[in-house]
């Protein structure tokens, strides 16, 4: 292990680029329009890939790293380090807390008891959860769309974003505190009149999951989700503060330029719960999005639900819980991102879940490194392009916002 170490802190700051052949990680499909759209879909740009993720760490982010996964082949890139105490070079093994990654995990729950009979997207959510929202117009929909209007209470919890942090590090909330946070609040919008983020919503997903069937949202995710995808580094650890085995410190930038930034790696996320506090790897989360895609975790109707969107800006769009981002080769991906202190995830796949991108870099609190992890969609789903089109992309909003607009 000594030498192992030694070996790796020589190769510090270098990207390390590999290319594997491995078995798909799903029944490949056998339509033949939708072999040939696959056999369409550019190689990535591996090399474009590193230099996003260098400019990533340039731009102030401890690490970067970027896993695609097309089914036969295993791409995997990384710069910089994982502990700034250690130094140890970050890898595309580590695990990370994925952040607004888990509201995906918690709308496919909600789309299972759907399936089940046990849940009606259309119907109020004070149906199940009486006297809970001030409005009985707002509907299940209403929030796994961020549709329902509820304010989100993080926005004002973390205006400071160090100050914030530390106030809630580790506390422990329960949902109905969450949500009295947010109604004390006026609402943004009436249900369903407008698209309006907030974390709020998925809170209250939570307490569906719970009182529908009556397990923490912690079983429902791993006897749903987790085991039944074999995601072996998918946790979810609340109120636990701890990330289990091998993973990278994720690291809050200072409010006051030239400080110190802060290792936010323990923590609760008692602040997002069913929001944002799943743990997972650059694998199970390409894993996931690809059988997402193909209908391997909900019926083929609930899935269209999951994908009716509704535009958000030039790029983005929004359906239940899953984002649409339009790149500027004419492709669509399909997945979320993730903010939460001291890390940052883009994890996308392509419509018929034959390439999937998950990318992270270990830091929150910066545009400058959220805008340019952005930038990892267009080499692995692009390919190499004379024109990236870089200057028509929207700025990236965070969806835990220190001193930024909410995310979109």
């Amino acid at each position: 292990m000594v030498s192992a170490m030694v070996c790796r802190s020589a190769v510090l700051g270098a990207v390390t680029l590999s290319l594997l052949a491995v078995p798909a990680h799903a029944a490949p499909l056998k339509t033949a329009g939708k072999a040939r759209a696959a056999a369409a879909l550019p190689a990535p740009d591996t090399a474009g890939l590193a230099a996003v993720l260098r400019s990533v760490v340039a731009k102030g982010a401890p690490g970067a790293m970027a896993r695609i996964d097309d089914g036969t082949r295993v791409y995997r890139s990384a710069q910089g380090i994982a502990d700034r105490t250690s130094r140890r070079a970050l890898t595309t093994t580590d695990r990370f807390r994925v952040g607004s990654v888990t509201k995906t995990f918690s709308a496919v729950v909600l789309l299972q008891l759907v399936d089940e009979h046990r849940l009606a997207l259309d119907a109020p959510v004070n149906r199940y959860l009486p006297g809970l929202l001030p409005d009985d117009r707002i509907t299940v929909r209403h929030l796994l769309s961020h549709r329902s209007g509820l304010y989100d209470y993080t926005n004002d919890m973390f205006a400071d974003s160090v100050a914030g942090f530390e106030a809630v590090r580790d506390k422990v909330f329960t949902y109905r505190q969450l949500v009295d946070m947010s109604l004390r609040k006026p609402r943004t919008n009436a249900p369903g009149a407008a698209y309006s983020y907030s974390n709020t919503n998925f809170v209250v997903a939570g307490m569906l999951i719970e009182k529908l069937t009556g397990h923490s949202v912690r079983t429902e995710y791993e006897n749903r989700i987790f085991k039944p995808l074999k995601l072996s580094d998918t946790f979810y650890v609340h109120p636990d503060t701890r990330i289990p085995g091998q993973h990278a410190n994720g690291y809050l930038t200072a409010d006051q330029a030239g400080a110190q930034p802060v290792d936010a790696t323990s923590q609760t996320v008692s602040w997002a719960q069913s929001a944002g506090a799943i743990i997972s790897s650059a694998r199970d989360l390409d894993t996931f999005y690809s059988a997402l895609v193909r209908g391997k975790l909900t019926s083929a109707a609930r899935l269209a639900e999951m994908e009716r969107f509704t535009r958000v800006n030039s790029t983005t769009s929004y359906g239940l819980g899953l984002r649409r981002r339009e790149l500027s080769c004419g492709i669509s991906v399909y997945g979320h991102t993730g903010a939460v202190q001291g890390y940052y995830t883009y994890a996308f796949t392509t419509k018929d879940g034959r390439r999937s991108l998950t990318a992270l870099a270990n830091t929150s609190n910066s545009s400058d490194v959220l805008n340019t992890l952005a930038a990892t969609l267009e080499p692995a789903f692009c390919g190499e392009q004379k024109s990236t089109h870089a200057a028509a992309a929207p700025v990236e909003q965070e969806d835990v916002a220190p001193a930024a607009p909410q995310e979109q």
